[in-house]
């Protein structure tokens, strides 16, 4: 195993590296739930991430800490993404190929973070300085991007199965405000979790998205709900005197395999 960088080296990183994509702003496209083994509407979904990047053959990055770096899910990122011309790549935090985490990152155009356990990938994001890379990635122009665990972990607060039992709140990265349900019309918990949660004034307010559906910011405000499928959306979710308030959002953007990026 390479030897790792002391955080002292990775803080000196941060201030000084520059990422691929440093004339852009930062973007993130959080996704409900995106199945990577296949379909034309995951397809599209991922043509839409790709299509936002800098890059006419973007590098994407996986990152598949919250399913502990899971073998076929790591295959399945490959055999999806090599259906478009990309440069694909994958970083472990238990095996890492490289002591530089922090170049490495920031060389990419898109980086694309898999579904599992929200609560033990960011501890393991921040024993290594990955949340702190990420955030200088963002503000740099990079394209942040992923579902379910990796749709939550870049607001201010998620919902949460890390836990076993009933869904909890979790502290994320904080990149957006408020907070994030995925799954919201998969999981018969979600929805009602989520207000409950909220209600309670345990959640701030926040966004639930359908699978197949997403939510596109540029740097921290909305800029598009987009969908693959019929009926498909996303939900705001607020906490009002009379109660907690949802509003159906427009899916203002049904994404193709020839959707053009964000202006």
């Amino acid at each position: 195993m390479a030897d790792v960088l002391p955080c002292h080296h990775l803080h000196y990183r941060l201030k000084t590296k520059l990422s691929a994509n440093s004339s852009r702003p930062g973007q993130i496209v959080a996704l409900g739930g995106h199945n990577i083994s296949g379909g034309a509407d995951n397809s599209a979904l991922s043509r839409y991430i790709l299509d936002q990047a800098a890059a006419e053959r973007p590098r994407i990055c996986f990152l598949s800490q919250g399913s502990s770096e899971d073998d076929l899910y790591i295959a399945n990122f490959y055999r999806h993404f090599l259906e478009f011309d990309v440069q694909p790549s994958d970083l472990s935090l238990f095996k890492p190929h490289t002591a530089d985490i922090a170049d490495f990152l920031l060389e990419q155009n898109v980086i694309y973070v898999g579904g599992g356990n929200t609560k033990s990938m960011l501890a393991v994001w921040r024993e290594w300085g990955v949340d702190r890379i990420l955030r200088q990635a963002w503000e740099q122009g990079t394209v942040l991007s992923g579902v379910s665990a990796g749709a939550i972990c870049w607001f201010e607060q998620g919902l949460t199965d890390s836990i076993p039992g009933n869904l909890t709140s979790l502290d994320c990265l904080g990149f957006l405000p408020g907070s994030c349900a995925p799954h919201y019309d998969s999981e018969t918990d979600r929805r009602p979790s989520f207000h409950r949660l909220i209600e309670k004034n345990e959640l701030a307010a926040g966004y639930g998205i359908d699978d197949n559906a997403g939510l596109h910011f540029i740097g921290a405000e909305l800029r598009r709900v987009i969908s693959s499928s019929a009926g498909a959306t996303a939900y705001r979710v607020e906490r009002r005197a009379s109660g907690v308030s949802e509003t159906a959002l427009d899916a203002s953007t049904m994404v193709g395999l020839t959707v053009s990026g964000a202006n």
